[in-house]
């Protein structure tokens, strides 16, 4: 089930779902470690004896965000109860503190008690043996731990003070609503023996007051209210994450002293401020293609953490389909992402991910597959050995586009500095790796694996991206004087570019190969429609209008655009990953959001007239059509039915469509001009 809803600040990430429930919570780094492993923290309300999850089926629940920020707003109505909820959710923009705001709206003409009811399912460290659920009563919290990881749970209600109501133990203040902490709690074993967890405690209204649990422990904490006639009140859950018990305690505080929702209202502000920081025009753009831009820069941000990694999904729902996950950081993702945002004009945001880079290159001049947050390698599936010989287990363009994206920055940005202090570490180094990795006979790059991490031959994405990572090591070098190396990087780049023309061109179907394969000891076009071919004219290898080009895709467009009422393009023919439809003549592959703007992006580039901006127009707005109610985009769509598969929010989705609105902008403002 996909991410409906994402809040974060870099170092705190915490995913809900079309419920609010805390599906996710990753602490200290983004992507690294999840907290609660999609396990549901339930919430659940009681009124007049009567208790309800939000999960079950006569809650009537939109999910969405405040307009322009990272503050989420769900509206919950449960007809029966004649309650409403709006809610609100955030991390706080510096610290590890997680924010929630309900509001209760009674629909009778009576004064009622209601209680709600939060429960914390954590799996601390990403396993539940040996976490400790206690009672703090020094501040009346509720907080797991396990080692050196901290979470603290609280909350508080404000209130009219009912008639019949007693008022012991409610702090009160003449002239001001009653202010009343956490109600009951309790804390116990769950999946554990016969033990479900401590949210079947809360179903009759009431919670039983254990206060520690050890092993596989949840809790459970209740707030109540005394709702009048037609009337409304205001609840506050809040936890905040640290490395020790006084951290959390710190930060409790700290909630507790400017107050929750007046700190959810700062939230607020800081994001509408960060993601209007640029006045930029937005051409003849309608509002909603508006508000999803904008909710992608924030999404994008949520995803990023602060040491530079830029994680390419956090959903771990996928984790039932191939018991892995997409938190990590593909630098060929990243390299992407950071173009786009460096473009939008986050180049503070992105410069971290470009050290982290260099940090992570190996003494020889590569990137991994992929890695973790916080800089380890991750999990790989590409070996040392193919058909018996030695081979480097990577994907060749993720190194050379960090390279074409450091680039980019440099040319929007102007940040000198940043690229000096790369030059020797990550440049010149990633350069020498891109040379020297090269067959001398075809002049193009060694086989390595594909951008879908699938195959294992020479490809024109690929070898398109080595063709712009030595691009922009000739211009670095050349930046900073150093006229030989500069020389030697574009010699290089202009050789790869010769065996992309001489080897992966194919005359007779009119268009390039995705690649080249070894079959009976020779080199063999693939020439599987493939989206990413794309890449020979974004790369700089040739321009958009070439005869070649145009020919390529033109072909691609129309062996892969899928036939559905949903439209769409897919990633190549044949495409097997999460495959909805049997029919190729009609779905070759499911449509991805970012192929389908791959195309968006080729129309802009070769657009001569304003009419001619049309298509890519209808693609944005496509793309905006097969978003979640929420606003985040999926990796791929069901051709038939148009809902998002496999994971969401994806990093790269959101990004390209970033990238698209901006090159349509650029392009729009420039015809424009050219005909008035």
């Amino acid at each position: 089930m996909p991410r409906y809803l994402v809040v974060g600040n870099g170092k705190c990430l915490v995913n809900l779902d079309q419920h609010a429930y805390i599906r996710d919570i990753y602490y200290p780094f983004v992507g690294q470690l999840n907290h609660v492993g999609g396990y549901r923290c339930r919430f659940g309300v009681w009124a007049d004896g009567i208790f309800s999850w939000l999960h079950e089926e006569e809650w009537q629940i939109q999910t969405g965000y405040v307009e322009e920020s990272l503050v989420t707003e769900t509206k919950a109505h449960h007809p029966r109860l004649q309650l409403t909820l709006t809610i609100h959710d955030a991390v706080h923009q510096r610290e590890s503190i997680f924010l929630k705001r309900i509001h209760i709206v009674n629909h009778t003409s009576s004064e009622r008690e209601v209680r709600l009811f939060f429960h914390q399912d954590l799996v601390i460290n990403e396993t539940e043996v040996g976490d400790t659920a206690v009672f703090y009563p020094l501040n009346r919290t509720i907080f797991h731990y396990k080692k050196d990881c901290y979470f603290m749970f609280n909350g508080c209600s404000s209130y009219s003070l009912p008639s019949q109501a007693s008022s012991a133990n409610l702090q009160t203040a003449t002239g001001h609503p009653v202010w009343e902490g956490i109600f009951e709690y309790t804390t116990g074993i769950k999946r554990f023996h016969q033990a479900e967890g401590t949210w079947k405690d809360a179903e009759d209204g009431h919670l039983m007051g254990n206060d520690i649990a050890q092993g596989s422990v949840d809790s459970t904490i209740s707030l109540r209210s005394f709702v009048p006639p037609l009337g409304d009140s205001y609840h506050h859950y809040w936890f905040s994450a640290g490395k020790h018990l006084d951290e959390v305690i710190r930060l409790d505080q700290y909630v507790r002293d400017n107050h929750p929702g007046h700190l959810l209202d700062r939230v607020e502000t800081y994001w509408r401020r960060w993601v209007n920081k640029d006045n930029i025009s937005f051409a003849d753009l309608d509002a909603e293609l508006i508000r999803l831009y904008k909710q992608s820069l924030l999404i994008v941000r949520t995803q990023t953490d602060v040491g530079g990694a830029i994680i390419a999904a956090n959903d771990t729902d996928i984790m039932q389909f191939n018991r892995d996950h997409y938190s990590y950081m593909w630098p060929r993702d990243g390299a992407l992402v950071a173009k786009a945002m460096s473009s939008a004009g986050y180049h503070g945001m992105i410069a971290p991910f470009f050290r982290f880079c260099a940090q992570a290159l190996t003494s020889e001049g590569y990137l991994h597959h992929k890695y973790n947050p916080d800089g380890t390698v991750g999990s790989s599936w590409h070996p040392y050995i193919h058909d018996g010989k030695q081979q480097l287990p990577i994907q060749e363009d993720e190194t050379a586009l960090v390279l074409h994206a450091l680039w980019h920055d440099y040319t929007v940005h102007g940040d000198i500095e940043l690229a000096q202090s790369l030059y020797q570490s990550l440049i010149r180094k990633a350069a020498k790796f891109l040379l020297d990795y090269q067959d001398e006979r075809l002049q193009l790059p060694h086989p390595s694996y594909d951008l879908w991490e699938e195959r294992y031959g020479i490809f024109t994405f690929t070898a398109s991206a080595v063709y712009g990572g030595l691009t922009a090591a000739a211009e670095f070098a050349a930046l900073f004087g150093d006229d030989t190396r500069s020389e030697r990087y574009a010699q290089g780049a202009e050789r790869i570019k010769h065996g992309i023309l001489t080897h992966l061109w194919n005359e007779e179907h009119g268009r390039f190969a995705r690649g080249l394969f070894r079959k009976e000891g020779r080199w063999v076009q693939d020439m599987t429609p493939e989206s990413s071919i794309f890449g020979i004219y974004e790369f700089g290898v040739l321009a958009p209008a070439d005869r070649r080009v145009v020919a390529t895709m033109h072909s691609l467009r129309s062996k892969l655009s899928i036939l559905t009422p949903v439209g769409g393009i897919a990633r190549y023919w044949q495409d097997y990953y999460f495959q909805r439809c049997s029919d190729l003549d009609v779905a070759p592959g499911n449509p991805w959001v970012i192929c389908t703007l791959w195309f968006a992006g080729y129309d802009i580039a070769t657009a001569t007239t304003l009419q001619d901006l049309k298509r890519p127009l209808e693609t944005l707005q496509w793309v905006q059509r097969h978003s979640l109610s929420s606003g985040l985009l999926s990796e791929q769509v069901d051709p038939h039915h148009g809902q998002p598969i496999s994971v969401a929010p994806l990093t790269w989705s959101h990004a390209t469509y970033v990238d698209i609105v901006l090159k349509y902008i650029k392009r729009y403002e420039e015809l424009e001009l050219q005909e008035h």
